[in-house]
């Protein structure tokens, strides 16, 4: 009858099944168990059913991990402490010799006081035990590169969380940078790094190695085997309509920090002109439409690849503040009009944020990352790269391409949202430049703290 009401507390609980036979455990604790034994810790253990060790021993983990100790006297035990953090326990998964319990994301690690860091401590009535395990941050994440397509010799920024004491980054390669490298000491939200010289074009993810484990950013680092169209020989230029030339590209060094590389593409008014408002289509540029995205990047891009790990990448350049008014739209396909919030088209507008208007400048060129999953056609369902193929290779004009429109902007189209509130747009003569057009993988490779 004891083993009975042991697994209904299981089930009734929602522990994992990977974790059944572990909890199990428990029950061969006797009612008998007293609290008269010394509180003993013997050993950690890890708790994952996601990994081929599931109840694997470990000397460090990281903030919401769960966690298994092992053993004695742990009957009857009142607190627990983690790195001083009074850490919450179900008494349903104690036994005297084993018991669960996860390590709250609210849980201080380097700002633990000193005494109490790298500890667990068990209390049970007026007797306690403290054991010494080291209590990392949560792994460290990539969540953005400033430029993603950068000369050899710039510096870089890349962004995400724990990102500190930043020791190595391992560029696609294996080529390593070990010195020069600065991050947030504070945070820990960003770090930068010099790039050098050497990378494969083929690209792939950064590696950086942190205080708080690895880690890498997503696939899409010099991907230059991923260009659509790079202005400078890579991809064919269209030249059809009112669409801006090959002799109408700018060549001139811009920029500051990440500099320009050779022609790039104007989407702006003519010197002394202006944009007027409410039109759309004020500029245009497109690929010939002659170019084949599955010979091109199913090589590295599996066509059964989800569209939210698939991304068209740019560097965009702009050096006065833009707001208010205008926005650059991204076409797959030449069917479009302009303005459209529908379809096979993302709508660039980098000032609206959250729902306000802010100043989006930049001071040298800048990687811009849409998600295929983006494009208002593939934003809703489960589809996967070969959608997006097969809507290329269905279309009659197949030219990839930007409109910059100026005309209004209901924020419903831009946010989830039921306000009526509209951007009316208004005569502009803002600068905006765009090169190095490409698709690239989002996939990130799966790293582990403990071998399999």
């Amino acid at each position: 009858m004891k083993n009975i009401i042991v697994l209904k507390k299981i089930f009734t609980s929602a522990v994992p099944i990977g974790l059944l036979l572990i909890v199990l455990f428990f029950t061969a604790c006797d009612e008998d168990d007293t609290m008269n034994g010394t509180i003993n810790i013997t050993g950690v253990y890890l708790q994952d059913v996601n990994s081929t060790v599931q109840d694997r021993p470990v000397n460090f983990a990281r903030l919401g991990q769960l966690l298994r100790l092992q053993g004695s006297g742990f009957t009857g035990l009142s607190k627990i402490y983690i790195n001083g953090f009074e850490t919450f326990f179900n008494t349903v998964y104690v036994s005297d010799s084993s018991l669960l319990v996860r390590i709250s994301g609210d849980t201080p690690t380097v700002d633990a006081d000193e005494v109490a860091r790298n500890t667990i401590r068990l209390v049970r009535g007026g007797e306690e035990t403290i054991y010494s395990f080291e209590i990392r941050d949560s792994a460290p994440t990539i969540t953005n590169i400033s430029n993603t397509l950068p000369n050899e010799g710039e510096e870089i920024t890349v962004f995400g969380t724990g990102l500190l004491e930043v020791s190595k980054v391992i560029f696609p390669g294996n080529i390593e940078v070990t010195t020069g490298i600065t991050f947030d000491a504070v945070d820990g939200e960003f770090f930068t790094v010099t790039v050098p010289s050497g990378i494969p074009d083929s690209g792939g993810p950064l590696l950086a190695e942190t205080a708080n484990g690895r880690v890498y950013s997503p696939s899409y680092f010099n991907v230059r085997n991923g260009l659509i169209l790079n202005f400078d020989g890579t991809g064919a230029l269209g030249e059809f309509g009112n669409t801006i030339r090959l002799d109408e590209l700018q060549s001139a060094t811009v920029g500051e920090g990440n500099i320009s590389q050779g022609n790039y593409v104007y989407h702006g008014p003519a010197d002394g002109e202006t944009f007027g408002a409410g039109a759309n289509r004020n500029s245009e540029v497109f690929t010939s439409g002659s170019e084949s995205w599955r010979s091109a990047y199913t090589s590295f891009i599996p066509v059964t690849t989800p569209v939210d790990s698939v991304a068209f990448q740019f560097e965009v350049y702009v050096p006065e503040p833009w707001e208010g008014t205008g926005f650059i739209q991204i076409l797959l396909i030449n069917n479009f009009n302009g303005g459209e919030f529908s379809g096979g088209v993302y709508n660039y507008i980098p000032w609206i944020v959250e729902g306000e208007v802010e100043p989006f400048q930049t001071t040298g060129w800048t990687t811009v990352t849409v998600p295929l999953s983006e494009f208002y056609l593939f934003s809703d369902g489960e589809f996967t790269f070969e959608d997006v193929l097969q809507y290329r290779e269905g279309a009659t004009f197949k030219n990839f391409g930007f409109f910059f429109n100026n005309s209004d902007i209901a924020l419903s189209n831009v946010i989830d949202s039921n306000s009526d509130e509209v951007f009316a747009a208004s005569e502009t003569s803002i600068a905006v430049y765009t090169d190095n057009w490409r698709i690239v993988s989002l996939e990130v490779p799966a790293l582990s703290d403990f071998p399999e």
